[in-house]
């Protein structure tokens, strides 16, 4: 019997394939032929997640209370330890009742915010490159995106000014997200105070991505959007446990903000799920009351990564610049070769696996994501493994002088 009349629904249509989905089928084939991988590809942090979250956890589970449902809104303790963390960290005053809301890791919440408030034919802006929900959200929700192309020589900043003001008015939603994924990218504060000011003016809700507010090195702090004065009357901001605290198998992030439109998300979840097991939020509690030690040694572990990396990188003829924040370098391509080519080959010479850039977005053709999710022995062999495979990078200047 044909199948033919089950047909996906539109809004699965009208998205692209998957590339990290596409990733792990070439991994396991890779894997089957017997290669060695090293998988810099996702981000994925290597490494236990810290002892006293996982002792908080096991506490937890031992205790009868926590076995129920959830509140769904979360419990308390840990919205109350979310606004106090924020309060430490950036003096940002927050309700818990209102103003913090747990979810299942923040890619749930970002695509989830978009079904949220977006209707068929809404304007969306998103950048691009971009982590991929940013966009992938409002295309399920049948919105319709336009892409803010990032360009290299402007830092990889959004050029507010660069947005036609047709589109700003019809515009309903700006995704946006530093220190940036894939990018690497940081923002300054006034790039913050700009934002707010232009989303104000346009009337356009403000979705800040904030997953890698700790992973910032050489005395950089990342900016908060509730920082800014009027932000949390527009917008809000998603966090996630997964990066700094080793937790992204847990699925735990949070996000803060604007009480209208977090009562929305809330609204839209307690009718697909019943929030996160109370035991994994005890656990997430301990996390973000860690002392400042624990960040530091992250920071020093994703820093020694950062340098030993780009260092080997130049050898091979790369010139990236030196990152101030993420767990990601941003690479280009040889000339003349695509990402998609670029990573498959890399992948198929070296059993390394790295991200190619239009996972991202049309404007992220012509890169490659690098992970920093491997110590520096690991990473030492990717890079005798590019060495022994003639893999280098070579511009357009180059290649012409050689011709």
């Amino acid at each position: 019997m044909s199948l033919n009349w089950i047909t996906p629904a539109k809004r699965l249509q009208a998205l692209p394939p998957y590339v990290f989905a596409r990733l792990d089928e070439l991994k396991a084939r890779a894997r089957e032929q017997g290669l060695d991988l090293i998988d810099l590809g996702m981000g994925n942090p290597d490494g236990a997640t810290p002892q006293p979250v996982v002792e908080a956890a096991i506490r937890a589970l031992q205790n009868p209370a926590n076995h129920g449902y959830p509140p769904f809104e979360g419990t308390a303790s840990f919205r109350r330890t979310i606004t106090d963390w924020y309060q430490r960290r950036y003096g940002v005053e927050l309700d818990p009742s209102s103003e913090a809301l747990p979810l299942l890791g923040s890619k749930e919440g970002l695509t989830h915010l978009a079904i949220a408030y977006i209707n068929p034919g809404d304007l969306v802006l998103v950048p691009s490159p971009a982590y991929p929900a940013h966009f992938r959200g409002p295309v399920i929700a049948g919105g319709e995106v336009y892409s803010l192309i990032l360009k290299p020589e402007n830092d990889w900043l959004i050029d507010l000014g660069a947005i036609p003001d047709e589109v700003a008015q019809r515009a309903k939603i700006l995704y946006f997200n530093y220190p940036s994924n894939p990018t690497a990218a940081t923002a300054p504060r006034e790039f913050f105070e700009e934002i707010v000011a232009f989303a104000r003016k346009h009337e356009i809700m403000l979705v800040h991505d904030l997953c890698y507010a700790e992973l910032a090195f050489d005395g950089y702090q990342p900016t908060s959007l509730l920082e800014i004065s009027g932000a949390k009357e527009i917008g809000v901001e998603f966090h996630t446990m997964s990066k700094t605290y080793n937790m992204a198998g847990w699925r735990v992030g949070f996000v803060v903000g604007n009480r209208h439109i977090i009562q929305g998300l809330r609204t839209l979840k307690t009718n697909l799920d019943y929030g996160i097991f109370a035991a994994l939020q005890s656990a997430a509690e301990t996390a973000l009351k860690l002392p400042d030690v624990y960040l530091q040694e992250v920071q020093e572990r994703y820093r020694l990564r950062r340098d030993f990396l780009i260092d080997g990188l130049a050898s091979l003829g790369w010139n990236v610049p030196k990152t101030k924040a993420t767990m990601y370098l941003w690479v280009p391509c040889p000339f003349g070769v695509g990402s998609t080519d670029f990573a498959l080959s890399v992948l198929q010479q070296t059993g390394v696996v790295v991200t190619p850039g239009n996972a991202f977005g049309v404007a992220g053709e012509g890169y490659v994501r690098i992970s920093l999710i491997a110590d520096c022995d690991r990473l030492a062999t990717a890079l005798q493994r590019f060495k022994q495979a003639n893999i280098r990078y070579q511009s357009e200047a180059l290649v012409a002088s050689s011709e």
